[in-house]
């Protein structure tokens, strides 16, 4: 079985600077190779995400971060600026996902799943679900005009790959040296590698990547399942 990216417009919605790199970089790099438009939207602005000796201005540099490791990628970059651990599914904050999504133009969204550990990535989840619904809603107005049609949506895998049962695996063999060198864009996060609270991030994305290449017979995948519902699943 072979699928193909070309004509694609593909986005990732993540909660934090770094996620996609964790999660699904590997797969937009692929898309992008094919043939895809790919964008990148972080959703928090990574504000509370401090290492054991401060960074004054964390925001601002986390945001430097992400730029560094989009333009390796070749994405479009938006950014939701909430803050770290007030991220809801309210109607406000809707509304801007839904007009992000408006912006890029997606066919096909990446996003959290909804059993991932930490609450901004379920926050983060239940927006794009309901975002790749309503931004193709006219009774949803905002600035942009709405999508012609809801896009395709996949969940990713959770961090640490706990919980998460793959519904299919995208071969990312010939990307993970992007992915590494994306995430070495996050300096700001691999430094907190010797905090009891956090992970070495390398590690943890490398063991990852590994154990679903295993399982997919390949030397490296990233792992999602579809949002099976009405109009938001896909044949490829």
């Amino acid at each position: 079985m072979k699928l193909s990216f070309d004509h694609e417009r593909v986005l990732a919605v993540v909660a934090h600077p770094d996620d996609a790199e964790l999660l699904c970089a590997g797969t937009l790099a692929r898309a992008r190779a094919e043939g895809a438009v790919i964008g990148v939207c972080v959703l928090t602005k990574g504000d509370k995400g401090q290492p054991n000796r401060p960074i004054q201005n964390l925001p601002a540099v986390r945001r430097k971060e992400m730029q560094a490791a989009a333009k390796l990628l070749g994405a479009e970059l938006f950014f939701g600026n909430f803050s770290d651990g007030e991220l809801t599914d309210a109607a406000a904050t809707r509304r801007r996902v839904i007009e992000l999504f408006r912006q890029f133009r997606p066919t096909l969204v990446l996003a959290h799943d909804v059993s991932d550990y930490h609450p901004d990535h379920r926050a983060a989840s239940a927006l794009a679900e309901a975002a790749t619904w309503f931004a193709a809603s006219r009774g949803h107005r905002t600035a942009s005009a709405p999508l012609a049609e809801p896009p395709a949506l996949w969940f990713m895998d959770t961090i640490n790959m706990s919980g998460f049962a793959p519904g299919f695996y995208v071969d990312i063999s010939a990307h993970t040296e992007l992915k590494e060198q994306m995430l070495a864009c996050h300096r700001s996060q691999l430094a907190r590698a010797d905090d009891a609270n956090f992970s070495p991030l390398l590690d943890l994305m490398r063991l990852q990547f590994r154990a679903r290449g295993v399982q997919a017979g390949v030397a490296a995948a990233e792992a999602f399942r579809i949002h099976d519902t009405f109009k938001r699943a896909r044949a490829w």
